[in-house]
């Protein structure tokens, strides 16, 4: 199952930059814990995925795991081996871009014990790091 948006307003987009903190996505909403990232980065479809099912495993029936990021930004590259110029490279994936505060995913029915078993699961595959937080009482 690829992440990636149905439809697209521009096929390539431009690299941009990552500036200041998250101002929203930043708190636990739908679940009890949510892994929280601290830098800013790109994390892949794949590597959404990959956490999706290694969390869907830990949790299997008890709990429920909610994603809150979603990969619609294309990354384009060009063939290795290529002479400069002829243009833009083509689309090769997609990757969700996160600010330094930004809520992962979240976990919710479980304790936090497991949760502190099942985000060390979801942290390893990461590639930036991140921190588990608790939902504020409201």
């Amino acid at each position: 199952m690829a992440l990636m948006p149905k439809r697209v307003k521009h096929r390539k987009s431009q690299r941009g930059r990552i500036k200041g903190n998250a101002t929203r996505g930043n708190k636990v909403v739908f679940g009890d814990f949510g892994l929280q990232c601290l830098q800013g980065g790109w994390i892949r479809a794949q590597t959404i995925e990959a956490g999706r099912i290694a969390g869907n495993q830990y949790v299997r029936g008890e709990g429920r795991l909610y994603i809150r990021i979603f990969p619609d930004k294309p990354i384009s590259s060009k063939p290795l081996e290529t002479r400069m110029g002829k243009g833009k490279g083509e689309p090769e994936y997609w990757v969700a871009v996160v600010r330094p505060g930004t809520v992962l995913y979240e976990l919710g029915g479980v304790t936090e014990q497991q949760a502190k078993v099942c985000f060390a699961r979801l942290a390893a595959k990461m590639p930036i790091p991140v921190r588990l937080i608790r939902r504020r009482p409201a």
